[in-house]
């Protein structure tokens, strides 16, 4: 594919910059024991003729040029230091470094031997031609006859390049029962210790999800269309800004990947399909419009009306010709416009180039890394409220997150350790309703956690609404309200209220 072309020939050409030879000067045109001034010598950059004020200068037969009209013509930016009568030109991964006089110079902290170094000509810095030229990429070309030197620049050789790959041919849309027949089985669901999610296979035992799927899981199975459940081993790889993590099955999946598509031609208005898992309804398949296009965080999301909901997350979105060009991730909740996004795959590219499914081996694929510690039975209870403010110190909700603040831990008389916070107030008064779903998932996750964390302890966890009024407000219980000094009054009562031993008790308060 395109996409992955362009890849491959970028990280060609960077390994040329890093890796291959540079040479001081060009093919000798005759004979040379000193400096002549060469007045006839042209210099064309990609075809444009470069304005070179003095004129090229030869010795030895390496060819100089004005440092500023050379670097600036191959994209570099270029830095003079004057005390020290040093060059500095910076382009992409590539930096060098030259010094009138010196007989080396550095590209990317190697040393590099010149046939003839910089030098003072007129007042302006003279630099080495071919060496510059090639040191970025160029190709440099000495026409004797013509007397003329000729550089292509890296970004020129790879526009060639692509220009002279055949025109793809006509493709004809697929419809969506053809795409679903094409892909339904390479979508599979993703059922872990603390998610459900859906994934895309991309290799004999290699699914792609998203990373919030994979988050504090420890065990998992990837449930295939034919009802094959196949253990997960772990991550191989990820990349948590995209969301994008890619996991290793047991066992051989059995089907072929699927075929990742083109995303720098997508448009608004192209039609796509989508198929994942939500709530578990297993490749359910939907269809829509790419609405909009979203950059965030350095990250390219595309932005699709086709439905999703939770489960979807690590699901597939196709283009028209069946090819997979995203990958579903998160939706606005509560909104009638349908905000869905999926992840482009041109982050998938990235985080699956390089990968060598034959060189992954057992100690290489694991599950990711927890924050939280194995046990808190022997911790403090300052050391347990630091815990709880590092991990669950916010609640995702549909109408944003809600921060909790001032973590206290206690120890009581009846043996319980008790953990409070108090949740944000402006966002509990305007949100509690809508929230209320999501508070109970929050709940459930954090009193599983703490659970584990402190084995056969009874663990009473409890996030108040905390608020103080110039006034004495009415209608709440004797003891959700505290006189305080000078006319104000504190109300404080629980919106969540969990406890835990062998079982959890839930209460949430919208």
């Amino acid at each position: 594919m395109r996409t992955t072309a362009k890849i491959m020939i970028k990280s060609l050409l960077a390994a040329s910059l890093l890796l291959g030879p540079v040479m001081g000067g060009l093919v000798k045109p005759a004979a040379a024991a000193s400096s002549v001034v060469q007045s006839e010598i042209q210099v064309y950059v990609d075809g444009e003729k470069l304005k070179l004020d003095p004129a090229p200068v030869q010795e030895k037969g390496t060819t100089l040029v004005p440092m500023r009209p050379i670097f600036q013509a191959l994209g570099a930016q270029l830095t003079w230091e004057q005390q020290s009568k040093t060059v500095i030109a910076k382009q992409g991964y590539t930096t060098i470094t030259l010094q009138v006089g010196a007989k080396q110079a550095v590209v990317n902290s190697k040393s590099v031997p010149l046939d003839v170094p910089a030098k003072l000509v007129q007042g302006t810095t003279m630099v080495p031609l071919r060496f510059v030229g090639e040191a970025l990429g160029a190709k440099v070309k000495w026409n004797q006859k013509a007397r003329t030197v000729e550089l292509t620049s890296a970004e020129a050789q790879l526009e060639e390049y692509w220009n002279s790959l055949p025109e793809a041919p006509e493709r004809e849309p697929l419809t969506a029962v053809e795409i679903a027949g094409l892909n339904d089985d390479k979508v599979v669901m993703i059922q872990t210790d603390h998610a459900q999610g859906s994934g895309v296979v991309i290799g004999d035992r290699l699914i792609l999800t998203n990373y919030h799927v994979m988050t504090k899981a420890t065990n998992g199975t990837a449930l295939t269309l034919d009802g094959k459940s196949l253990k997960i081993n772990g991550i191989v790889a990820s990349d948590e800004a995209a969301d994008l993590a890619v996991i290793q099955t047991s066992d051989s999946i059995g089907v072929q990947p699927v075929e990742i598509g083109d995303t720098y031609d997508l448009e608004k208005g192209d039609r796509v399909i989508a198929i994942g898992s939500p709530y578990g309804l297993q490749n359910t398949v939907s269809e829509g419009l790419i609405s909009n296009f979203l950059y965030e965080g350095g990250i390219d999301y595309l932005q699709i009306n086709a439905p999703i909901d939770h489960g979807s997350s690590g699901g597939a979105l196709f283009n028209e010709y069946g090819e997979l060009i995203g990958i579903t991730t998160w939706k606005v909740e509560g909104s009638t416009a349908s905000l869905n996004f999926a992840v482009s795959a041109y982050h998938a590219e990235l985080l699956l180039y390089g990968i060598d499914e034959t060189a992954i081996n057992a100690q290489s694929v694991k599950f990711l890394p927890s924050d939280l510690p194995d046990s808190l039975l022997s911790a403090s209870t300052d050391e347990i409220a630091k815990v709880m403010d590092k991990n669950f110190d916010t609640i995702q909700t549909v109408k944003g997150k809600a921060k909790l603040r001032n973590w206290q831990v206690t120890r009581d008389a009846q043996g319980w350790i008790v953990i409070t916070a108090n949740i944000d107030p402006s966002f509990y008064m305007i949100y509690a309703e809508a929230a209320a779903e999501e508070m109970r998932y929050w709940t459930i996750d954090a009193v599983s956690e703490l659970k584990r964390m402190l084995p056969d302890q009874k663990v009473e966890l409890i996030v108040y609404y905390e608020q103080t009024f110039d006034y004495e407000p009415r209608g709440l219980a004797d003891n959700e309200i505290t006189m305080l000094e000078h006319g104000k009054w504190k109300v404080r009562y629980p919106v969540i209220h969990a406890q835990i031993k062998d079982r959890a008790h839930i209460d949430i308060r919208a």
